[in-house]
């Protein structure tokens, strides 16, 4: 049901030592929409019974709607807070003349109901579970709600990215919004600026918001509280599905993600460009298996465009079906922890 991949070190690590929840410091979760929705299962796995008996911190960092879960995380009840956040996210309904106003009414209303206000300082207050939400700062045409301008900063995006991803620096700055406890540092080749704020409760569902504001479907986050005043959007731009390090992590990384083969940012989305082997050296990376995902409605797992592609009762059918199914990822995980099936790891190759 599961496929695992480790890093060079993590594998390393794992045969010496087994596999066990002390060995990890951090937690990765992706941007990707609804995609998310094949981790359900194990995401709840992992914070009621694997993570349940470490003493150890833990880092969590996550982009769109990976930063979502991650504050789902670090909340007193995780196990209430995801079920609550699948529940509301796949149970969505919009209008036939969706525009970008009513997505971004209804994503507060989901944060409303998600973490309301104890859930926002459970989060900011959790001394052992620090979460940590990407948000981009957009700069230039990329910035502007004009659907025109902000279409031909989008373009210019695209086409500088293909020749190199460090060619968009320009439009795009990295913001980690964190507690102010969190002593995380980001290390990436590329040299995006990467700044560091905060969480505070004026801030927190404004960095939550803009880090799973998608460029032309919602509206932007303008003026943050407590960071430089400017226009914010998804951190999946920039961290989609991760090319970074962290500096000084002593532990490993679990990354359980939708997809073997990790993209850097959004717009490599459909590039050949392969993430960094050496970021990925000490990372777990766990995803749902070709066979899992060919016996789920459809053959696929669920994304975007079934908003637009199924009717809402088709689509609010599939997408329960799907996190009912993923129940037995949380099954596999538990039975290769449990029996310490090292075997089952392959080495990662991007």
């Amino acid at each position: 049901m599961l496929d695992l991949y480790a890093g060079s070190n993590a594998l390393k690590t794992i045969k010496e030592q087994g596999i066990t929840s002390s060995l990890f410091t951090t937690m990765l979760g992706a941007s990707g929409g609804p995609k998310w929705f094949t981790l359900f299962g194990l995401d709840k796995y992992l914070f009621s019974e694997f993570f349940d008996v470490s003493e150890n911190k833990l880092n969590l960092v996550g982009s769109s709607a990976g930063a979502f879960r991650m504050a789902c995380f670090a909340q007193k009840d995780p196990v209430a807070a995801i079920s609550r956040l699948a529940e509301c996210y796949s149970q969505t309904v919009y209008s036939d003349k969706v525009n970008a106003k009513e997505i971004t009414a209804k994503a507060i209303n989901l944060l409303d109901y998600v973490y309301g206000e104890s859930g926002t300082q459970e989060i900011i207050n959790n001394p052992n579970i620090i979460a940590h939400f990407l948000v981009n700062k957009c700069n230039g045409f990329v910035a502007a709600e004009n659907r025109f301008l902000q279409t031909l900063g989008l373009v210019k995006s695209i086409l500088l990215n293909r020749v190199n991803r460090q060619l968009i620096r320009s439009q795009y700055e990295r913001f980690i919004f964190r507690p102010a406890t969190s002593r995380i540092e980001i290390e990436d080749q590329d040299s995006f600026e990467s700044h560091y704020i905060d969480l505070t409760p004026q801030n927190i569902k404004d960095a939550l918001l803009a880090s799973g504001s998608i460029p032309m479907v919602m509206q932007g986050i303008k003026d943050i509280a407590g960071a430089p005043k400017g226009m914010y959007r998804d951190g999946g731009i920039i961290d989609y599905h991760f090319d970074i390090s962290f500096k000084d992590n002593t532990g490993l990384i679990l990354y359980p993600h939708f997809n073997a083969q990790p993209k850097a940012g959004w717009f490599d989305k459909s590039l050949s460009r392969k993430v960094h082997s050496k970021n990925y050296e000490n990372t777990l990376l766990v995803v749902p298996s070709a066979e899992f995902i060919d016996g789920l409605p459809y053959q696929k797992i669920p994304d975007r465009k079934d908003f637009e592609t199924m009717d809402a009762h088709t689509r609010i059918n599939y997408w329960t079906k799907v996190l009912a199914e993923t129940e037995r990822l949380a099954e596999s995980f538990h039975q290769m922890v449990s029996n310490q099936e090292i075997s089952r790891i392959k080495p990662f190759s991007p």
